[in-house]
């Protein structure tokens, strides 16, 4: 492709060439710029039992382990016994989460050198594994650093990604809760010197794991463009593929003054990815429907970093990754607020997607609260991630709102403007429980406030809503309805807040729609 495009440089995004050494030195025989760094740092860097003895050399803090290769398995139950339980085994080559395992015992540590060096070997071509202590409840916490090739070296606020299902980081946001400014930039200085240590150039990340305490290990350094770089891009104002294109051109950085390197309110990063968010398994498919968010109270709070559209193919070929949906607010708050209604305002039909999932995260009173770890999925849904489940609160969004959209199909199917202000109906709603889904039975009786249905448009209704489960207490509510002709979004102004739902297909005894991230079949 080089040579039939004539390029001159090659920017190789994240994908597996953006880490091969091999691939870099091929382009500077071929007199061609590679748009990251040299082909010395990044194989020292890529290795990571290489990469812990330089960072050690750096003065960074690293995690207590054996700093060579482990011969077998019988040489890695000796080492675990050395540093302590419980360990991590990882391959040295290793990166996205493959060829990584948790051990307790010294039988998970033979089980799980096994796993890893095999899976090390099927993934990277390397089966070399490294033992360190595991940190119990981390935190995944990583900096940004850009260097050009005249010898200046920044370092960019944190990005927190503990969000992660096996391995693999899910959901991102910039900065964290979890550091005051005396941990960060002990971080950003420490990065700052592994990175000047390889003479390194270009955008990377210095990955650390952080504990309770704030006490920082290097884990490993990824010498490329990270996924999730569009949020550090929101709270800093840096275009780091800019600075990448100016390092290889042998430009200064934009600023060479780190003073300068300020945050500017608060971004998050949901990973919509094709896939089952119970088991993570890959949906292949055609996108038979496909509408990506748009900005909302700002211009550009939102930004949808994807390759597809409408009619795109999803294979098995490739990483399941539809979209790196990112959000920005001047507060935490604004930021999750403008995820929630981007992720509502997100319509993907044709495959299974994660979107359920990341909704029911970022809504969640623990994350609201800052309170994650690496184990924050393992810990909320220990059975796999089967739905939102409905709450009083809920339930009864999603009764009135249900009811409400009976009444306005009702009309539009009879072509009445003029229709009886008054209906009740009977509605069953899918509750998740141990045991199963079970039907929820809610009695809705819904008024309409003015003379008319409006069949295109706006409708307000007073709603009472009954439960026969005893559990939730009787409600009457104001409830205004937006839904336009032909459009399967429909806004929703509630009492207890405002909300975008998806009204997605009829069904022989109702319809099914998407209410706070899943998808729900109405009775």
């Amino acid at each position: 492709a080089i040579k039939a495009s004539g390029a001159q440089a090659v920017h190789p995004g994240y994908g597996f060439l953006s880490e091969n050494s091999g691939f870099v030195k091929r382009l500077d025989e071929a007199g061609v710029a590679f748009i990251g760094p040299k082909e010395y740092a990044m194989a020292a860097m890529g290795d990571k039992i290489q990469s812990k003895i330089i960072a050690k050399k750096a003065g960074v803090n690293t995690i207590p382990g054996y700093d060579g290769v482990v011969r077998d398995a019988e040489h890695a139950v000796e080492i675990a016994a050395d540093i302590g339980y419980p360990v991590m085994l990882k391959a040295s080559a290793g990166g996205g989460g493959k060829g990584m395992r948790i051990a307790r015992t010294a039988h998970e540590v033979r089980e799980g050198f096994k796993l890893a060096s095999d899976e090390a070997q099927s993934s990277f071509g390397d089966n070399r594994i490294l033992v360190e202590r595991f940190i119990e409840e981390p935190r995944h916490i990583e900096i940004q650093i850009i260097a050009d090739n005249n010898g200046n070296i920044l370092w960019l606020p944190e990005r927190e990604c503990s969000i992660q299902r096996r391995n693999q980081k899910v959901i991102e946001e910039a900065p964290s809760t979890h550091l005051d400014a005396q941990t960060r930039r002990k971080m950003g200085e420490q990065a700052v010197a592994l990175a000047r240590n390889v003479g390194y150039n270009s955008a990377g990340t210095v990955e650390f794991l952080v504990d309770k305490q704030r006490n920082f290990y290097f884990l490993e350094m990824n010498t490329r463009l990270q996924v999730e770089h569009p949020i550090t891009e929101y709270i800093t104002g840096f275009d780091l593929v800019e600075e990448m294109i100016r390092s290889a051109s042998g430009l200064e950085l934009t600023t060479t003054d780190q003073s300068k390197v300020e945050i500017n309110g608060w971004a998050i990063e949901s990973r919509v990815y094709a896939e089952d968010p119970e088991k993570y398994l890959p949906s292949i498919g055609t996108l038979s429907k496909y509408v990506e968010p748009r900005s909302w109270k700002t211009e550009n709070d939102v930004r949808c970093d994807s390759g597809i559209n409408e009619g795109s193919e999803i294979s098995m070929y490739y990483d399941p990754m539809i979209c790196k949906l990112s959000t920005h607010g001047p507060t935490r708050a604004d930021a999750i607020a403008t995820m929630n209604h981007a992720l509502d305002q997100y319509l993907i039909k044709g495959v299974t997607h994660n979107i359920p999932l990341l909704r029911d995260v970022v809504s969640s009173s623990d994350f609201a609260s800052g309170r994650i770890t690496t184990a924050f999925l393992a810990d909320h849904y220990p059975h796999g991630f089967k739905g939102h489940k409905l709450t009083s609160e809920t339930a009864e969004q999603l009764a009135t709102t249900s009811a409400a959209l009976q009444f306005i199909r009702q009309a539009r199917e009879s072509y009445i403007h003029v229709a009886s202000r008054s209906a009740s109906y009977v509605l069953l709603l899918p509750q998740l429980q141990p045991d199963g889904v079970h039907k929820l039975e809610a009695r809705v009786t819904l008024t309409l406030d003015s003379e008319t249905v409006s069949l295109q448009g706006a409708n307000t209704f007073t709603v009472s809503t009954e439960f026969t489960n005893g559990e939730y207490a009787p409600t009457t509510n104001t409830l205004k309805v937006v839904w336009d002709v032909d459009m399967p979004f429909v806004e929703i102004k509630h009492a207890s807040g405002d909300l975008t739902v998806q009204f997605l297909d009829p069904l022989p005894l109702g319809f099914r729609v998407q209410f706070l991230g899943t998808k729900f079949d109405i009775d």
